[in-house]
């Protein structure tokens, strides 16, 4: 049972796509992927991804209108079919989704309680995966964007008129790919929005500001101490669902990853108290 997709590289109809560079965007997207499903449906982040693999991609026809490719995922294990069944297309679209959103530090959907379990069950390799997608995957997709200024897109195709954008790859998205840590200590006001119990990454609002910002700690999540993880989910707990007047703070320090032009896209957390 392939899962169908395709990869769409925006263009005016009278100009041409250096070819170089969309081959490189089309090997990222098929990377991605198959890193994602592949991650899902074994429960461990692939070393390496070779043409005797159980889940590859495989390119079908092209489409008129549009520079671009359809591909599809296929699996070539009966067991891992029939996890991928239970799964569902529909719960597989919002991993996708979720892998490569959380990949570039883009604010993702609340996923849904099947896809959020099976996100919980993988735990740390959840993480290794959004790693690993940094590293290669995604540098390879922005290469048509960071070139030649042409945004990209993947998207799931339930049939030839109805396709689900699953992701979107631009000169914008392709700066998060570049971070340095700050050397400088900041404290600051919080509020926590999202929390995993299992890696502790998640997003924080800093207070009077109204944007979400991704966080994480300087150490692996199973080394904080109880009373700090602790913290984080009684704020989240309480301010859920609180006019943003009524909620409770937290003072953290942090060393933020910046971008090239100082944009803080996530903050690297030291310590966590209770605000006065």
């Amino acid at each position: 049972m392939p899962f169908n997709l395709d990869v769409v590289i925006d263009s005016p109809p009278d100009e041409h796509v250096d070819m170089k560079a969309a081959l490189e965007t089309l090997q990222g997207a098929s990377t991605a992927t198959r890193l994602i499903a592949e991650t899902i449906l074994e429960e461990k982040v692939p070393k390496h991804l070779t043409h005797k693999g159980k889940v590859r991609t495989s390119l079908k026809q092209s489409f008129k209108g549009s520079y671009g490719h359809e591909f599809c995922i296929e699996i070539y294990d009966e067991n891992l079919k029939k996890k991928f069944s239970r799964i569902g297309k529909a719960t597989f679209v919002e991993m996708l989704t979720y892998f490569i959103s959380e990949s570039l530090y883009l604010e993702s959907k609340a996923l849904s309680e099947k896809s959020q379990k099976i996100i919980d069950r993988l735990k740390g390799t959840a993480e290794a995966l959004i790693e690993q997608l940094r590293v290669s995957a995604l540098k390879d997709i922005h290469t048509i964007s960071t070139n030649f200024d042409r945004d990209v897109k993947i998207r799931f195709r339930e049939n030839r008129y109805e396709q689900t954008i699953i992701g979107v790859f631009n000169q914008t998205t392709a700066r998060v790919l570049h971070t340095t840590e700050s050397i400088k200590v900041e404290t600051l006001l919080v509020g926590i929005t999202r929390l995993n119990i299992h890696t502790g990454n998640g997003r924080l609002i800093v207070k009077g500001e109204s944007e979400t910002v991704a966080f994480g700690f300087t150490i692996q999540y199973k080394q904080v101490r109880l009373t700090a993880k602790k913290i984080f989910s009684e704020n989240l707990d309480h301010n859920n669902g609180l006019e943003e007047e009524q909620w409770k703070y937290l003072r953290i320090t942090t060393t933020p990853l910046l971008l090239k032009d100082g944009k803080i896209i996530k903050y690297i957390i030291r310590s966590v108290a209770h605000a006065e």
